[in-house]
């Protein structure tokens, strides 16, 4: 079964999230913060992260910066940036930053498996 890594500070957020994506038939695991993440996805090397821009101890931009900078593991995962920011200059950076791509927060079940047969992975 593929695995999901959602990272985001708020266990509402990713409860809600968790539901989505295990309906798309992932099995899902969780951190609240980058560095947590980082732990995470060495132990669980998921194939997709749905990561959170604003976190405590370190941001989304952050822990993204060092997977793409060196991917514990060697894994290559899919990182879907979900998010409050709209800007366009907040998107050009994650992008450039190595985000495969980026949703909108609110998002729907619908948003995410769109963007999940986008990318390929569904």
């Amino acid at each position: 079964m593929k695995t999901c890594m959602i990272v985001d500070d708020s266990k509402i957020v990713r409860k809600v999230t968790r539901r989505m994506v295990e309906n798309l038939e992932y099995a899902v695991v969780e951190a609240e913060d980058g560095e947590e993440a980082l732990r995470v996805f060495v132990k669980h090397q998921p194939s997709l992260i749905l990561l959170d821009w604003h976190m405590p101890v370190m941001d989304g931009l952050a822990f993204l910066r060092v997977l793409r900078g060196g991917t514990p593991g060697g894994e290559v995962p899919t990182v879907i940036f979900c998010t409050t920011e709209t800007d366009i200059g907040h998107i050009q950076e994650a992008m450039l930053s190595g985000a495969n791509e980026y949703v909108m927060k609110p998002y729907d079940e619908e948003i995410l498996k769109g963007k999940l047969i986008q990318l390929g992975l569904l």
